[in-house]
């Protein structure tokens, strides 16, 4: 149920379903928000105000930095007291990243901020942004018992909310983009939006939002593969600067049993580097203890990732390095939820 007076503000960063054919080479481009208001006047359908503000020039997602996030987080913090909730319009490559940054960047977050786009553009006939943007604001506006019914940050796409720090984009050509592995989704959009209200995040009441601005981008991901050679792990672990790691181990956290692989994941453990260990598998959780070739990664200092995907998980390490936190703490951070991003209790 939308309360009376509600108020949503939408927030166009760019892509997709922004864009517009090129008449001349074909491509897209991003065009004035206020042509996307034209293609869609369901809009003023809606009996709650609806304000907006547009990233100038828009991002493409391919572009999208911790900056543009640090901005995120300034606008809807500037604007928090102001509206009942807020809705980003993203381009989908990087969506997944946006959306875990922010539910770590918007600590004590009590509004919903939901992320959505497009796989067509708005212009087009068969486009599915209509129904993304506009079910993406009704979820926003929404209220449960007098108060925000979805207070998490998630994207919505194709007819499901989802938290977002547990979101994978999956599919670069259909309409169903996007797959919560190991999170049920918290909403389904039909005729009807049914919650799944056991399974959202409810903050204490009066919880004060705190926002964070910044991350420590000196990270970094390695991905195993049969055939994986020494020096192209030692030239990865030896990146200057570098202060994490998340490594995409097969299964249940496994890795080759290569002793030259231990000792250069072990020396870089000594020189104060986090290595975060998250499965290649789309569902799952990481058991390091399971098997010797998971164990053995435990015992050389790596840590538990758990059921995090690799976007939340590299997110997760630059906000907790960016909070001047000691290797210590952020090992301890890891291991605990921050904002229901992995299947461990809060921190």
């Amino acid at each position: 149920m939308t309360k009376e007076n509600a108020s949503v503000l939408l927030i166009y960063t760019g892509g997709t379903i922004g864009m517009i054919e090129n008449v001349e080479t074909g491509a897209l481009e991003n065009f004035d928000f206020e042509q996307l208001q034209r293609h869609i006047p369901e809009l003023q359908k809606f009996s709650f105000a609806i304000d907006s503000y547009q990233f100038n020039p828009p991002i493409d997602s391919s572009d999208m930095e911790p900056e543009a996030w640090a901005r995120l987080v300034d606008i809807i913090y500037e604007a928090y007291d102001q509206y009942d909730g807020f809705v980003i319009l993203h381009g989908t490559d990087t969506m997944s990243y946006t959306a875990s940054a922010l539910s770590f960047m918007l600590e004590g977050l009590g509004k919903p901020v939901i992320l959505t786009g497009s796989q067509l553009p708005i212009g087009v006939l068969r486009t599915d942004g209509k129904e993304n943007l506009l079910t993406s604001i009704e979820i926003a506006a929404d209220q449960y018992l007098g108060r925000p019914s979805v207070p998490e940050v998630c994207i919505f796409f194709e007819n499901h909310l989802m938290r977002g720090n547990r979101t994978t984009k999956i599919n670069a050509e259909n309409f169903n983009a996007f797959r919560s592995f190991n999170y049920p989704i918290l909403a389904e959009a039909g005729i009807h939006i049914k919650y799944e209200r056991q399974l959202i995040y409810l903050p204490e009441k009066n919880t004060v939002l705190k926002p964070h601005f910044q991350l420590d981008a000196n990270v970094t991901v390695l991905k195993l593969f049969p055939g994986i050679q020494e020096s192209v792990v030692a030239a990865t672990l030896n990146i200057p600067n570098l202060k994490g790691v998340i490594l995409e181990t097969y299964g249940t956290g496994n890795a080759p049993r290569k002793p030259w692989l231990i000792h250069l994941l072990k020396e870089a453990v000594s020189r104060g580097i986090t290595i975060v260990n998250v499965t290649q598998c789309s569902a799952g959780t990481v058991e390091m203890d399971r098997y010797e070739t998971g164990l053995q990664l435990l015992e050389a200092g790596v840590i538990c990732g758990y059921d995090s995907t690799t976007e939340s998980a590299i997110t997760k390490l630059m906000f907790l390095q960016g909070q001047g936190m000691s290797t210590e703490e952020i090992h301890k951070a890891m291991n605990y939820s921050l904002a229901g991003e992995i299947s461990q209790p809060k921190f």
